[in-house]
């Protein structure tokens, strides 16, 4: 009897191959799915942060203009005809911006500005008053994610007073 005969090679068979290969496909592709999955979302925070920071601006820029401009429907239509800020964002967003008397409203102007650039004045207040007033901007657009419609909005209330 040989020595050769006697010892028993080891080695992989073809199915073993297969399995372990077919295990790290199944391993692979969760790993691709999930960064997939981790990049979609990271793209929805970003859409909501661009959201916050237009709705933010807009406000912002609707409280630095004197009292009479912000009372004034054609004055704020003109305003609106440019979007709060420079991201691609604004671009792909529906902006509503309501301007009521406060505390007592007697009517909504209301202003919807479209992706597209068009602004539309979709009512006008009877009176906004000469001291306060309350003004409603919002933000809303289809999402990344999912496609379901999301919004972001504030209300401020400014009043007429001088500026320092």
């Amino acid at each position: 009897m040989s020595l050769r005969s006697s010892q028993r090679e080891a080695a992989t068979s073809f199915p073993e191959v297969i399995i372990a290969v077919l295990l790290l496909a199944v391993f692979c592709a969760s790993i691709f799915e999930l960064n997939g999955v981790c990049l979609r979302y990271i793209d929805a925070t970003k859409e909501s942060v661009s959201a916050l920071e237009s709705v933010h601006d807009r406000c912002e820029a609707l409280r630095n203009i004197a009292f009479s401009d912000l009372t004034n429907a054609s004055y704020v239509q003109t305003l609106l005809a440019t979007p709060a800020n420079g991201s691609d964002f604004c671009n792909k967003a529906t902006e509503v911006v309501k301007i009521s008397a406060y505390p007592t409203a007697n009517g909504v102007t209301q202003f919807t500005r479209t992706p597209a650039g068009t602004v539309a004045k979709n009512s006008t207040a009877t009176d906004l008053g000469t001291t306060l007033v309350q003004v409603d901007v919002s933000t809303i657009w289809n999402m990344t994610l999912g496609g379901r419609a999301r919004s972001e909005q504030t209300s401020t209330i400014i009043s007429n007073g001088s500026k320092k």
